[in-house]
Order: structure tokens, then C-alpha cells, then sequence
């Protein structure tokens, strides 16, 4: 397949597990977005469940670090100071559905086990989401999961 015209940025913030992080990266190839990991990891780059989930894919992700929230702000800054981030957690009553995708943009995400802090999500609450759940049952979705749900959508929205 040819190379699309958009570009989306994978943002998560202090992932903790390494499947999820291959599988996102995996995604990332797929859709020919960028990678980014914001603060420390709960994890090792050379993880193997890491390498595993991302299979022989992961030497193809387009892959940044960023040590703190305001280093990802001022790459952003720099780089592509007009692109559009949007945050995701089920803190909020705004759905992702609502999003009318431009390329570039940012989609950004919190740790597995706590989410994004609570602090981004006081300072943007208007670009804070939420991808719906229909069931009292469950409390969040994988966040592999997830970015695959936000990813694929805003891809749909391009093409």
C-alpha cells in the first residue's frame, strides 16, 4: 500500500506494560504514525514481551521519548505547533465521536493502571474524550484497545 496522506502521533504517558506498548507500536507502523513515550516506563525498550507484541514490526516504529509531559509540549512546539491534541480517559462525558479529525494530531494517553493525571486533564478539558463504553461492567478498555479504536477512526475520517 502506498503511503497515506496524514499523519497521526501516538502519545502515552508512563505506559506500564510491555504488550500494550508493542501492539500500539504495530499500529503505529500500520497507520504510519508516530510513537511517542512520555516519562519514565514501567518497562524496558528491550523488553521481550515488548519485542513480542511488536514482533518483527518494532524496528520500523517511528519512535520519540520524551522525559516529561513539557518536553512532549515543546517537541510539539517546535515541530508542529499548530497540531491539534486530544486527550482520552473515561473521566470525561465528551465522546471521541465528536472529534472531526485533521492531520496532523495528536492522541494522548495515560498509564494502564491510573490513566492520564489528573492535572492534564483539568488544564484541557475541552480536548479531553472519552471512548463509550455501553456496559456498567467494565471499567476501562485495553489501551491497546483504545488507541486502536482512536487511531483507526481518525484514519477513517482521512481517507
Amino acid at each position: 500500500m502506498s503511503k497515506m496522506n496524514f499523519k497521526f502521533h501516538i502519545v502515552l504517558i508512563e505506559p506500564e506494560i510491555p504488550p500494550n506498548t508493542g501492539n500500539i507500536g504495530r499500529l503505529c507502523v500500520a497507520t504510519q504514525s508516530t510513537l511517542h513515550l512520555v516519562g519514565p516506563l514501567g518497562f524496558s525498550l528491550e523488553d521481550k514481551a515488548l519485542r513480542r507484541a511488536g514482533l518483527d514490526y518494532w524496528k520500523y516504529v517511528d519512535l520519540k521519548q520524551h522525559p516529561t509531559w513539557e518536553d512532549w509540549l515543546h517537541w510539539r512546539n517546535t515541530n508542529y505547533p499548530q497540531m491539534p491534541f486530544y486527550f482520552f480517559t473515561k473521566k470525561t462525558n465528551q465522546s471521541f465521536y465528536n472529534i472531526r479529525h485533521t492531520s496532523p494530531a495528536a492522541f494522548i494517553f495515560g498509564k494502564e493502571t491510573w490513566g492520564l493525571p489528573q492535572n492534564l486533564i483539568d488544564q484541557y478539558p475541552d480536548q479531553t474524550f472519552q471512548v463509550p463504553m455501553f456496559s456498567n461492567q467494565v471499567r476501562s478498555l485495553n489501551l491497546s484497545n483504545a488507541v486502536a479504536i482512536v487511531l483507526y477512526e481518525a484514519v477513517r475520517q482521512q481517507l
